[in-house]
């Protein structure tokens, strides 16, 4: 298993993990806590700001201004325009090619760091092809188990915060078990029991 290296890890964040409450928070707090570099692309923004106004029913306007509060808290996330670096993908769902074109970027702009996709939708990207790239697709729940031995600090920190963070306005706050069981975080949430 591929584990994190003393490099920070460059890390895709697919629009699959910014579009779910849980997985934003955790991600980003890590990302904020130094654990990785989190990266995007301009094509993963409009994929998530669309996505978000749709199933949220938020004005698109009020989730532009999230989306710039992230750029403006990790200024090397965004890897621009990537189209380019989809050439010669063949194996993998083409509708998530332009996120392994920006692990390609990030592959670019980072020369010296490992770098790699988080992602929920692990059948649109073929091992092989990622292999034969040098990116590595990590499952969430994986993702964060490979980083608890680094980041139980973190961790606890954000997972003491988690229910209120994510709780909607006129709902009763679910606890941090309840939460990640939802989001299938099955190893993260026996870690945070021991």
């Amino acid at each position: 298993m591929h584990e994190p290296t003393s490099q920070t890890e460059v890390v895709v964040l697919d629009t699959c993990v910014l579009i779910s409450n849980v997985l934003r928070f955790l991600s980003l707090g890590l990302a904020q806590a130094g654990h990785f570099q989190p990266a995007w692309s301009p094509h993963i923004r409009e994929e998530w700001l669309r996505n978000a106004a749709r199933l949220w029913q938020v004005e698109r306007s009020a989730l532009e201004l999230d989306w710039a509060e992230w750029e403006q808290r990790f200024p090397l996330a965004n890897q621009g325009i990537v189209h380019h670096f989809q050439e010669g993908l063949r194996y993998s769902d083409p509708k998530d090619w332009h996120v392994i074109a920006a692990a390609r970027a990030a592959q670019f702009n980072f020369p010296e760091q490992p770098v790699s996709i988080l992602t929920k939708n692990s059948k649109d990207f073929n091992r092989s092809e990622l292999k034969r790239l040098g990116i590595m697709r990590w499952a969430p729940d994986l993702f964060f188990y490979a980083l608890w031995p680094q980041a139980q600090l973190t961790f606890r920190h954000l997972l003491h915060q988690l229910p209120e963070a994510v709780r909607a306005p006129d709902k009763e706050a679910l606890s941090v078990e309840a939460l990640l069981k939802r989001e299938r975080l099955f190893e993260l949430a026996k870690l945070y029991a021991a």
